[in-house]
């Protein structure tokens, strides 16, 4: 049974009218809903908003570092401290490091690039301070819909987007209707705001559909790879930053390490690798495992214990590679429209300050009787903000990387560090891409294959426990939510051409080439170990599989990460 046919017979669906649906409870979707509340009552008026988050309650699904700048969110609540948010620990000091195989090079304070400096930010867990969030949303009025996803975009006749409908529940595998079948619901807006992180599934239909990179950069990505420890007591610093760069990556591509000490005797710590990684036998998630075992990293955790993991990709293609903010009856803030700014590595400002100038957008249109137009007046305002003066700014940082690491560090230096002291404000030149990363991939008889060490499970670990301890869950019997255009590309194309890089990129497992009764090979798609981190969507050299919503509540718990 199609889904068109699951809807005839089982519809018509359920609809709910707002003013404003937002899709995404992260950062920038709470943003959005608590300014158009906080505006609506200062308006004397009322303004309907939901938000729909697919993880099973608000910051369920938040993955980041994260070292967070308090300027977007003073701005939403200037007051927070007395509210209680969980900014608890503020940076005390900076390090960048340059690591070789055996050996550290620590880049003086008078010498490290201004997006290096983290003076006056928050080493925070960027979940906890999206449950918060949620929170604050709730006692303002806006509901919140955790365990739903947004799972098909409704368009009305003139096809301007009208809301989205969640996702069906109680599908068997076979896609047909179970015994606990629940048919999706419609959540119906004037205006929708769509706050789904990187590479996000509706988004990433909504670009296609309005042709809103048409005259931009191709979206680049990158693929976080997180831990949290706990450590001894005597081993806490509070407040210390530390960045990496160099090993263990050595043929050029982009990547680097980050190290951040929270309070309570925690250390949250990861590595970055920038998917336009050329050399099909690279695993981002080994690559991550071996950069602990350098003595820079592993004299912090070593006697502690790891307590959280996940994945997430995130955008670091700049300015340069932002699509149209906003289409008839809709708009995209946050790391769903590539706010994320790769040299600070921070992205949670940007989100909540594009939900809030979205937000103000929406509440000003709705004031004069308009919907499902355009929301003109957000893009205008961030091309007014500070945050586009500060992604002006460090727009050339992944552009440059792409020409090589010494390339990528002299002029980040140059960009990020001499012109500040010369008095110039933004680079005068812009650099440009026109590869996205899928199409990187070399073939595999053209590279080096990389053995990697067998995990001791002390500081190292393997894929299987590290998605044990991320939570993830999955009813098991759904339709899998990685689907494939063509079954038969992975075995003809990508094991044949490229060995198969879908069992090496995935930091969780998901797939794995295995050998049918007749000794012919198959890919298995282990979906429930999916902690939905995009990357394959992002990655795969013939963009042949497709990340759809599986059922709210489904993927991993990060439990404050």
């Amino acid at each position: 049974m199609t889904p068109q046919e699951i809807l005839s017979q089982y519809g018509p669906r359920e609809a709910m009218e707002y003013d404003v649906v937002i899709v995404g409870g992260g950062p920038g979707g709470m943003a959005a809903a608590i300014r158009l509340k906080q505006l609506a009552a200062q308006q004397g008026r009322e303004i309907s908003v939901v938000v729909l988050e697919k993880g099973s309650e608000p910051g369920a699904h938040t993955l980041s570092g994260a070292v967070m700048d308090p300027t977007a969110i003073t701005e939403l609540f200037p007051n927070w401290r007395e509210l209680g948010a969980p900014l608890n620990q503020p940076v005390t000091a900076d390090q960048l490091l340059v690591l070789s195989e055996d050996g550290i090079a620590t880049t003086p304070e008078w010498l490290m690039p201004d997006c290096f400096h983290n003076a006056g930010n928050y080493v925070v867990r960027l979940g906890a301070v999206v449950k918060w969030l949620g929170e604050q949303a709730e006692a303002l009025g806006v509901e919140v819909f955790p365990g739903f996803t947004g799972a098909e975009v409704l368009y009305d006749a003139q096809g301007a987007v009208r809301g989205v409908a969640t996702g069906n529940v109680g599908l068997g595998k076979d896609g047909q209707p179970g015994d606990s079948f629940q048919l999706g619901m419609e959540l119906c807006g004037k205006y929708t705001i769509f706050a789904e992180g990187a590479r996000g599934h509706l988004g990433k239909q909504l670009i296609s559909r309005f042709k809103l990179d048409d005259g931009r950069d191709p979206a680049t990505f990158a693929l976080g790879i997180k831990e949290l420890w706990e450590i001894p007591a005597d081993k806490a610093q509070p407040g210390l930053v530390v960045h990496t760069s160099g090993w263990p990556i050595t043929d050029g591509s982009f990547g680097g390490g980050f190290l951040y000490h929270l309070e309570g005797n925690l250390v949250t710590l990861g590595y970055v690798l920038g998917l336009d990684y050329k050399n099909p036998w690279m695993s981002p998630f080994e690559e991550m495992q071996r950069w602990k075992t350098h003595h820079a990293i592993r004299s912090h955790i070593e006697g502690g214990k790891r307590i959280g993991y996940g994945a997430r990709a995130i955008n670091n293609g700049g300015l340069q590679s932002l699509p149209k903010l906003v289409f008839p009856g809709g708009a995209l803030i946050g790391c769903g429209a590539g706010m994320m700014n790769a040299a600070r590595i921070k992205g949670s400002h940007a989100a909540i300050k594009t939900g809030m100038l979205a937000a103000e957008a929406a509440a000003q249109a709705l004031a004069t009787g308009r919907s499902a137009d355009e929301l003109s007046a957000y893009p205008t305002a961030f091309e007014s903000s500070w945050l586009h003066a500060e992604l002006m700014r460090t727009r050339n940082f992944k552009p440059w990387f792409k020409k090589g690491t010494l390339v990528g560090t002299m002029m980040t230096g140059i960009e990020q560090w001499l012109m500040p002291k010369l008095g110039l404000k933004t680079p005068p030149w812009t650099l440009h891409g026109d590869k996205p990363d899928h199409a990187c991939l070399l073939p595999a008889d053209q590279c080096q294959p990389i053995v990697y060490p067998k995990p001791d499970g002390v500081i190292t670990f393997d894929r299987l426990s590290s998605v044990f301890i991320s939570s993830t869950n999955h009813e098991e019997n759904q339709p899998a939510h990685l689907t494939l255009k063509d079954a038969g590309v992975p075995v003809a194309v990508n094991l044949a051409k490229y060995a198969g890089p879908e069992g090496r990129y995935c930091p969780a497992g998901v797939y794995e080439f295995v050998k049918n009764d007749d000794g012919a090979d198959r890919l298995q798609i282990n979906a429930q170990n999916c902690v939905h981190c995009k990357t394959c969507d992002i990655k795969d050299p013939t963009q042949n599989i497709v990340w759809v919503t599986p059922e709210g509540g489904g993927g991993p718990n990060y439990a404050g990460m």
